[in-house]
């Protein structure tokens, strides 16, 4: 086997490297990044190549449905997906948030099952951010990350076992380019889960779970099979047993709705189920049906869980997971206590909990929240009406759902002014704080993050380029929504600290709801402005 001195040769680290992240960035850590990198990296591309090759046919009118090349692996019922791993048994209410310090330990003292520690889209991937994470989530795993914020102690609580920690790397599509491997920025993905899973697979085993990971921003059985492959030399590598590792794969493109059943079976020896991404998958519809003019939606506020292509893809993921022996997990509640208002909150929570009462009738074998004053609601509704630590035994074998269910955009509902200007609140206001290095951001008592202003900004663009009439009358147009971008650039700045960054954040804005010009994601098209690489040093002189 090579050493490591010899494996590094290529490599080399463009950030700056604390004291206190030494212990994540080691020789031996980077080496093992190098490998995953050198081995994976080809495919990765050539798949992100699939995706712009699969994008140009939709553009042409073509529409997903069923692969005819893989229909035997969906009407195959004897095989099934991995038993459930220790920790992931009951998963009735999971915790999301950032990896920030204060986070983990919040999130690890809530009443939750588990909780999904974010490395995608609720932060934004400044190299302080990433690399802190890991350094804190390599605290939380050995139960050492309690910390003193001036007078305030955080401290992780002793009174019941910990809730199971699951880790969100970046998607497929990012870079980390304060890393790189024979001139090429490393995989943002492969970074993530790489540096996790070297340094705390065996320790999480120990502690009674392991290394489990959620999957993002799939679009392909075929990207499943490179995670797989991924998860399969990392743990030859450390010697550990093959099927350890554990991957729920968020299932928030519309195209991976047509290949749930392919993605469980890539995945089967490490799948832990799928997960209803509401807000991506909403924006994957507009997006990659963006030059089709059957697929325009109303005002996001009417795009619920209950109309029929989002109600039909609960449905059919709840049926493939459970025909696989897999979790059914359900969508995030985003919402945040409104302290100030008794009468708006009751409302508000009210939502919440009709919402966990649909997904747990529905089948779905657990739930997310944002914030742990919504984990005693949704714990309430899974624990009336799901006695059992999970719903797997719930077929649904009434579910019959075709290529037509996934594509019915029959929304009732309009377009409005206020509409739009919500989107371009929503739009700015997460990419002025994400310039700022803050990946999640309240605005109006929900959580939003980044799947929310993708959403708003591919709104924007798809009723610009197909010309729409709002109720009022008014055509939206170019000039339109340059306009009304204006205004409300004007008014959230005014009402921001000096130093915000809303006329940055309103160049880059303009570009992307005009119907002309489309980033492929709103982080792609910001890294920039977040990446502080310095001069290359070789990983092995660290």
């Amino acid at each position: 086997m090579a050493t490591t001195d010899s494996i590094l040769q290529g490599v080399n680290v463009l950030g700056p490297v604390q004291e206190s992240q030494k212990k994540i960035l080691t020789p031996q850590a980077l080496a093992f990044l190098a490998l995953l990198q050198r081995s994976f990296n080809p495919t990765r591309k050539a798949l992100l190549e699939r995706r712009k090759i699969r994008q140009a046919e939709l553009d042409k009118g073509a529409l997903p449905d069923f692969l005819p090349e893989t229909k035997h692996i969906r009407e195959n019922p004897t095989w099934k997906g991995a038993p459930p791993a220790p920790g992931l048994v009951d998963r009735r209410v999971e915790i999301t948030g950032p990896t920030d310090r204060k986070m983990v330990v919040n999130a690890l003292n809530s009443d939750v099952w588990t909780y999904m520690a974010d490395f995608e889209d609720s932060s934004a991937p400044t190299w302080e951010n990433m690399v802190n994470g890991q350094v804190n989530l390599y605290d939380a795993v050995r139960r050492q990350v309690d910390f003193k914020q001036g007078a305030k102690e955080y401290k992780l609580r002793t009174d019941r076992t910990l809730p199971t920690l699951i880790v969100r790397p970046r998607g497929w599509h990012l870079e980390e380019k304060h890393v790189t491997v024979d001139g090429e920025p490393m995989s943002a993905s492969l970074f993530d889960f790489g540096l996790y899973f070297f340094h705390n697979a065996f320790e999480a085993v120990k502690r009674g779970t392991g290394p489990y990971f959620y999957l993002p921003k799939m679009e392909s059985h075929l990207e499943a099979r490179l995670w797989n492959d991924a998860f399969n030399l990392a743990q030859d590598y450390i010697g550990m047993a093959r099927g350890t590792i554990r991957g729920t794969v968020l299932i928030e493109t519309i195209l991976a709705a047509f290949e749930m059943d392919e993605i469980i079976y890539e995945l089967r020896d490490h799948s832990s189920g799928l997960n209803c991404g509401r807000w991506d998958y909403i924006f994957s519809v507009i997006k990659k049906f963006r030059q089709n003019s059957n697929f325009v939606l109303p005002d996001r506020s009417c795009v619920t869980m209950t109309v029929p292509f989002m109600d039909a893809y609960v449905k059919l993921l709840i049926q493939t997971c459970h025909k696989r022996g897999v979790h059914a997990m359900g969508g995030m509640a985003a919402q945040i206590p409104i302290k100030d208002d008794p009468a708006a909150n009751e409302k508000a929570m009210d939502g919440v909990r009709a919402d966990k009462l649909r997904e747990v009738r529905a089948g779905h074998d657990g739930t997310w929240v944002a914030h742990p004053a919504l984990a005693s609601i949704a714990t309430e509704v899974f624990n009336k009406h799901m006695p059992t630590p999970n719903q797997l035994f719930v077929r649904r074998e009434d579910v019959r759902i075709g290529q037509n269910d996934l594509l019915n955009m029959n929304v009732p509902g309009q377009i409005t002014e206020a509409g739009i200007r919500k989107n371009l609140n929503i739009g700015l206001g997460y990419m002025e704080a994400w310039i700022r290095g803050v990946g999640c951001v309240p605005i109006n008592y929900l959580m939003e993050d980044a799947a929310t202003a993708e959403v708003s900004r591919s709104q924007l663009w798809q009723w610009v380029r197909h010309g729409v009439t709002t109720a009022e009358g008014k055509r939206v147009d170019k000039g339109y929504a340059l306009k009304l971008l204006k205004e409300q650039t004007q008014e959230l700045a005014a009402k921001a600290p000096k130093g915000n960054k809303f006329q940055l954040a309103a160049q880059y804005f303009s570009g992307q709801v005009t119907g002309e010009d489309y980033a492929d994601f709103l982080t792609s098209l910001l890294y920039n402005e977040i990446t502080c690489a310095g001069s290359p040093r070789p990983a092995s002189k660290l």
